[in-house]
Formats: structure tokens, sequence, C-alpha cells
């Protein structure tokens, strides 16, 4: 890779992204010699992977956890979904940013270490999202989800590196209609609740916005696609999409106003934010916050809610965090 390429800036990642600058694909390759099997030159002669290959993706993540971020066992069935690891840590940054917001009356002060909890809702079979929340800020995770296969993984992979242990706990949602009832005790305090919705409506859906990305990313085009992040289905599909899981989901945070200090989710339609916007009105979210995000040409962004006063808002930090 050349040094002028290896300086390149990935555009709209957080200051904090720890990859912001293209990959360093030599060091990588240290961290995760399998990596070498993957790489080789593109089009403009820069050694580079074949990003709609689904294994290159997962043998070049795993190198980037351990390069990065220090986690040297992550590995899960490649019928599940295998996260880009920047987008992930632009959103945990960004949750970082917005706990931080009102904590001082000079420079803001990110809450770190367990006296923060925060809840991944659909943590998957990769556990990524407690993976960096942990590594980056020290933050205690309850990471729940439906499917028992992936939270076994996930515990596999916390126990699996000693840096996550007694730091994340896996809980089983067993009532497929709910998101935060069955989860959330009654007494419980969760500081932010996080999530990446299933975004697709139908595995027809699915299959066509892969069709998409397979061909932006090789130029190809394929009549059945591998997903090139793979993924099982209830990772990536459920009735009605996003639009309706996020729906369900604010309509159920009203329940637990109390128990949260802020809700929020990704949303990957732009054209989904009125109704989310809507929904947030008619429920009486006290504040209600968009923050956009983009990793190269995808944009995104993250809309959180909370249900507090500033007042109460304050008492939560000084209570908590010991922040005043």
């Amino acid at each position: 890779m050349s040094s002028k390429n290896s300086k390149q800036e990935k555009s709209r990642l957080h200051s904090r992204n720890k990859n912001r600058e293209r990959y360093d694909l030599s060091a990588l390759m240290i961290s995760n010699p399998e990596l070498k099997n993957y790489v080789k030159p593109n089009e403009y002669g820069d050694d580079s992977i074949d990003f709609s290959n689904p294994i290159a993706v997962k043998v070049l993540n795993k190198a980037i956890l351990n390069h990065y971020y220090g986690i040297k066992n992550w590995d899960f069935p490649d019928e599940n979904l295998c996260p880009p690891i920047p987008g992930r840590a632009d959103y945990i940054h960004h949750i970082a940013d917005l706990l931080s917001e009102n904590n001082s009356d000079t420079i803001p002060m990110i809450p770190t270490g367990d006296k923060v909890t925060c809840l991944d809702i659909g943590v998957g079979a990769s556990c990524i999202y407690p993976i960096i929340g942990v590594t980056e800020y020290g933050w205690k995770f309850i990471g729940s989800d439906i499917n028992p296969k992936s939270i076994e993984s996930s515990k596999n992979i916390i126990n699996s590196n000693s840096s996550l242990k007694n730091k994340i706990e896996c809980r089983i949602q067993y009532n497929l209609k709910s998101i935060f009832s069955g989860i959330i005790g009654k007494e419980e305090k969760i500081d932010i609740t996080i999530c990446n919705p299933p975004f697709h409506s139908s595995a027809e859906d699915a299959q066509k916005g892969t069709q998409r990305k397979i061909k932006n990313l090789s130029g190809k085009k394929v009549k059945i696609p591998k997903l090139n992040f793979a993924g099982i289905s209830n990772e990536l599909i459920t009735d009605g999409g996003e639009y309706k899981f996020i729906l369900n989901m604010i309509r159920e945070s009203k329940k637990f106003s109390k128990n949260c200090y802020w809700f929020s989710t990704l949303v990957s339609k732009q054209s989904n934010l009125k109704g989310i916007y809507k929904s947030l009105e008619k429920i009486e979210a006290n504040q209600i916050k968009t923050i956009p995000m983009g990793t190269g040409n995808k944009s995104s962004r993250i809309v959180a809610w909370t249900f507090h006063s500033k007042e109460e808002q304050k008492e939560w930090r000084e209570t908590r965090w010991k922040i005043r």
C-alpha cells in the first residue's frame, strides 16, 4: 500500500475512530497472517481485499479487532452477520458524546468505566458493539437477542478474551414481540440503549439490496448473491422492515421511561424519519436528537430520545456517574 493512500481519511468517520485512515494492511497481516491469502493489488495497484467476499471481510475484521482493540479471539458461525468495524465503532463514539453533553460547564466529560451500563438490542453472534464499548470506554454491557445460538456465540467470544470477562452479560429475549420487556428488570437502570435494527422486510428485499451492494463493490452483477457481510434471517429481516421495528421500540420505551437515561437506534432510511419523529412526539419524549453519521458513500443516522427533564438528567449524572 502506498504511503500516500495510507494517509487518506475515510470521510465522515468520528474523530476518535481508530480506522479513520485507510487500513494498514501490512500491520493487519502481522496481526492475522491468514489475511495474506485475501490481499492483492486492486485496479490502481494498491493492496486491497475483495469486499464482496464475506470470508475475506471476516478475516479482515479479525485482524482489525486484534490490532486496534486487543481482541485475540473473535469467531462465530459464517452464516451470521459480519459487521464492518469502523461503522460500528462510530455508533459507540457518537453515543459517548451524547452521554457527555451537559456534564460540565467547560470541557464535556465522557462517563467511563463500569458506572455506565449500555443495553445492545440484538447483540448478534459477533458481540461487536459491546466489544468496542468495553475496550474504548470501559462500560458494562447487556446484550440481548432472540436467537439462542447468537447468545451462545457472544458468550464464547466473551469467555475467550480476558478483557471482556465480567463486563458483558448476555440475555435471551424469549418474547419475539418484545424488545425491552423481559430484558430490563423492574428496578434496573440503563444509561443508554443501542440498536442496529433488521433492515429488510423480506428475503426478496434483502437479496435485491445485496445485489446492489455487490455491484457497487465489484462492478459485477450476480443473480443469486452471497451476502458480503453474511447474516441470518433474524439479523437482516423483520416484518415491516426497520421502520416497523423502530416504531415498536419507541412505543415500548415509554414503559421504561424511568429505567433508561437515553434510548437510541440506527435509522438507515431517511424516508423513515418523519414517521419516527411523529411517533416520538406521540409518546411525549422530552428530548429528541438526530446524529448524522456515515462511512464512504453511505449515509445513516442515530435517533436518540429521553423522557427525562433537564433536572432529572442532572440528578441521573450526579447520582450514577458522580458528574456535576
